[in-house]
C-alpha cells in the first residue's frame, strides 16, 4: 500500500481577510483526496465521515430542474420585459437559476482546468495554501477537523492589487491566459446580470453599479473525486454564499449540486453548456429580503469525478453592505443591519460554515 501524501493546510481564524494581525491557528495535516484515492481504500477515513440529516431522503427524489433564463432574451428589446419577470421570480422564489445562451466560451477552460488537476502533486503544491491565508490549492478543514471530500484552488482575482503574486501569475501560461480570458467574460456577464437584477428589484441601477464597481471577485476551482461510499461524505458542506451572486460552471458536466427549497433538499440537474447563477447573502441583504440566497451543498458519487469552477461577485471593499437605500421607505423598513464590506468578509470567514447562520446574524432583532 502506498503511503498517503500529505499537504499541510492551515485552518485560520483571523482578524483580517487575507493576512492576520492576531491569528489563532489550528493546523491539520490533510491528505489530498485526489492522491488518497489513487490507492484502493477499504474504508473511509474518519475525518471525512460526516453526519447528514437528509442524505437518505434524497435516494428516491428525481433531480429538480431549476428555472432557466435565456440571456439573449434578456438582451432583446422584444423579449426583455417577459424574461426580466422570469428572472425576478427565479431570484425571489428559488434564489438560483441556470443561464443559457450566455455567450461565454466554456470548452477551453474545461480542458485547461482538467489539465491542472492532472498535474503531478508536486506541481500543484507550488500553489498550496500558506500559513495564515485562505487562498491557494489544498483541502479545507472544517469544524472538529472534518474534511470535505474534494480538493480546491481558491484565489481572489479582483481588485488586481489584491491578487497573490504566487498564484494566478505563476500558473502555466496556457492555463493562466485561459483563466484571464474567462475572468474577463465573467466580469462582463456579471455586470450585465446585476443591472437586470437592479431593474427587476426596481432599485436605483446606479446604486447597484457603484456598489459592485471594481468589487471583490474570486474563484474556486473544485475537484471532487469519486468515493466508494458517497453517502458517508460531502463534497462541500451546506452553506449559502457570502456574495452578491455566484456563477457556477460544471466543468465536466457531472451533477452533484443539491439545494434546499421550501425546507426540502433537492438534487439539481443542469442543462448542457448552461451556467448556474445563485443569489448570495449580500444580494438578499441588498434586496431587503425580497430575493433569497439559496442554501446548497456539493455531493459526490461512486463512479465519476466532478470538476467545477465558481466565480464569486461581491461589492467593493470600501462599500457598505446593507439594504439598498432606494428600496427603503416607511412601508419597507430595513430588516438587515449595515456593515462595511471589509468587516463583513472578515466576520464571515471567522465563523463556522453552517447553512445561512451568518445571514441570520445580520438580521435586525
Amino acid at each position: 500500500m502506498q503511503p498517503l501524501v500529505y499537504t499541510y493546510i492551515y485552518f485560520t481564524l483571523t482578524k483580517g481577510i487575507m493576512a492576520s494581525t492576531d491569528p489563532i491557528h489550528e493546523i491539520y495535516a490533510v491528505p489530498s483526496v485526489q492522491e488518497l484515492i489513487k490507492t484502493p481504500i477499504l474504508s473511509i477515513p474518519d475525518q471525512y465521515v460526516v453526519q447528514s440529516d437528509h442524505q437518505d431522503s434524497l435516494i428516491n427524489i428525481p433531480a429538480a430542474t431549476i428555472p432557466t433564463i435565456d440571456f439573449n432574451l434578456l438582451l432583446s428589446n422584444q423579449t426583455s420585459k417577459l424574461e426580466l419577470q422570469k428572472l425576478h421570480s427565479s431570484c425571489k422564489e428559488w434564489g438560483i437559476f441556470q443561464l443559457v445562451n450566455h455567450g461565454v466560451k466554456l470548452e477551453k477552460v474545461k480542458d485547461e482546468i482538467g489539465g491542472f488537476y492532472n498535474l503531478p502533486l508536486e506541481e500543484k503544491m507550488k500553489f498550496k495554501i500558506r500559513e495564515g491565508e485562505i487562498e491557494g490549492y489544498g483541502t479545507v478543514a472544517r469544524s472538529q477537523g472534518k474534511l470535505d471530500w474534494g480538493d480546491r484552488f481558491y484565489m481572489i482575482t479582483n481588485p488586481i492589487s489584491r491578487r497573490r503574486p504566487h498564484l494566478l501569475p505563476q500558473l502555466p501560461p496556457s492555463l493562466r491566459n485561459t483563466l484571464e480570458s474567462y475572468i474577463t467574460e465573467m466580469q462582463e456577464l456579471s455586470k450585465k446580470l446585476l443591472g437586470f437584477i437592479a431593474e427587476g428589484l426596481k432599485m436605483d441601477e446606479k446604486e447597484m453599479e457603484e456598489m459592485f464597481e471594481d468589487g471583490m471577485q474570486s474563484m474556486r476551482i473544485s475537484y471532487y473525486p469519486p468515493c466508494p461510499k458517497p453517502e458517508l461524505v460531502v463534497g462541500r458542506t451546506s452553506h449559502s454564499d457570502a456574495t452578491g451572486i455566484t456563477i457556477l460552471n460544471q466543468i465536466n458536466g457531472v451533477d452533484g449540486l443539491q439545494v434546499k427549497k421550501d425546507g426540502l433538499w433537492l438534487p439539481v440537474s443542469f442543462l448542457p453548456h448552461s451556467l448556474v447563477v445563485n443569489v448570495g447573502d449580500i444580494l438578499e441583504i441588498l434586496s431587503n429580503g425580497v430575493y433569497r440566497s439559496i442554501e446548497h451543498e456539493a455531493r459526490v458519487n461512486s463512479e465519476k469525478e466532478r470538476i467545477s469552477i465558481a466565480f464569486f461577485v461581491s461589492p467593493r471593499f470600501d462599500a457598505e453592505v446593507g439594504p439598498a437605500s432606494s428600496l427603503i421607505n416607511p412601508q419597507n423598513p430595513p430588516i438587515y443591519r449595515r456593515i462595511g464590506m471589509e468587516n463583513y468578509v472578515k466576520d464571515f470567514f471567522t465563523r463556522k460554515l453552517k447553512g445561512k447562520s451568518y445571514l441570520e446574524y445580520m438580521k435586525i432583532n
